[in-house]
């Protein structure tokens, strides 16, 4: 097979291989944008599995990417044990009241049958949709949220670094918990058609808690999930900094690093040579109020740091695009990435 017959998925999987493929793969992490292409409101879109399908076979139509996402918002995995929902017209769902108020709480949660559990369910629905579409050409991504970083939603930010430095037993009694329900969910989602879990851990960076913390708690807990799930992950720190821990990331069992936008790209890419592939590090944030030259400036930026010697994915640096990227810019991000992209790299780019 020469490059010239790569498919999306091949060409992407030879980026994984940190082989030079034809082109630089583009993961546009576009979860709302699918909900603009049918003309539905976020809530609306959210509640039904077909219509996720079918915004994700849009985007793809649109744009051309290398991904499609059937996951849906972050607080489902608390809406599963029961939680509130809280829907913005112009942004991701979040999560409501804290469900666990202390270790009572924990010690009485059960386990969420993730098959039968209808916000989960309908993920899994989406995910199926998309493999009878697409597997096999387009990389299908099922995203966790990680055992270590679900907390901030199931308790609260300040009740959970409370319990973390308490050396209260409830703290492993909520990892084994969460831990399996990481474990069920993302293998779920593989079975149902994802290729790859995309481990998201924001609370494991160096941005959020100091590095021998992270190494007691954050990393152990990720090699051991990691270890079950049934497939590819790569670990997203959502806009955290990865670079002091690439050592202790690279242990993880994970295939890729999300890297933020206060990183120096070329800087990540060094340490991690052949050992993780690099996802980033366009900023969503300045997408979001950029020209559509800006963002080719950015993309180009992007590809002259992260791409040479392969082993790089060209994405956002948080693991979404906001809801306020336009279409006139993401359109920019894509032609940049054609024309900036291809492999050999150009030298004087």
């Amino acid at each position: 097979m020469t490059s010239a017959t790569l498919s999306s998925l091949d060409n992407l999987l030879r980026t994984l291989e940190h082989r030079e493929p034809e082109r630089v793969p583009l993961i546009l992490m576009l979860t709302m944008h699918g909900a603009k292409e049918l003309g539905m409101e976020l809530r609306e879109y959210y509640a039904r599995a077909d219509c996720v399908a079918e915004g994700q076979l849009a985007l793809q139509e649109r744009y051309r990417h290398d991904v499609a996402v059937a996951f849906g918002y972050a607080a489902a995995e608390v809406e599963a044990r029961g939680g509130d929902v809280v829907f913005r017209p112009n942004g991701p769902p979040v999560a409501g009241r804290p469900i666990l108020s202390g270790p009572e709480d924990i010690r009485a949660m059960a386990q969420v049958d993730v098959q039968n559990t209808p916000c989960l369910a309908r993920v899994l629905d989406s995910t199926r949709m998309l493999a009878d579409a697409i597997g096999g050409q387009i990389l299908i991504v099922g995203i966790v949220v990680s055992p270590f970083s679900a907390p901030v939603m199931q308790l609260g930010f300040e009740a959970y670094l409370d319990l973390l430095h308490s050396g209260d037993p409830a703290f492993d009694r909520l990892m084994e918990i969460n831990q399996r329900f990481c474990i069920d969910w993302a293998n779920a989602q593989l079975a149902a058609g994802a290729n790859a879990i995309c481990y998201f851990d924001p609370l494991s960076s160096t941005t959020m808690l100091p590095l021998e913390k992270l190494r007691d708690t954050g990393f152990p807990i990720a090699r051991a999930t990691i270890a079950e799930i049934n497939g590819p992950a790569g670990i997203h720190l959502a806009s955290g900094r990865v670079l002091p821990s690439v050592d202790d990331l690279a242990t993880t069992g994970a295939a890729m690093i999300g890297v933020s936008a206060l990183e120096d790209l070329s800087e990540v890419k060094a340490a991690c040579g052949d050992r993780l592939a690099v996802l980033g590090n366009l900023n969503g944030i300045e997408l979001a109020r950029c020209s559509p030259e800006g963002a080719r400036e950015m993309v180009r930026e992007t590809i002259r740091k992260g791409a040479p010697g392969g082993g790089f994915l060209l994405s956002d640096n948080h693991g979404e695009i906001p809801y306020q990227v336009s279409d006139e810019v993401l359109r920019a991000v894509v032609e940049a990435g054609r024309e900036y992209g291809r492999y050999p790299i150009r030298e004087d780019l």
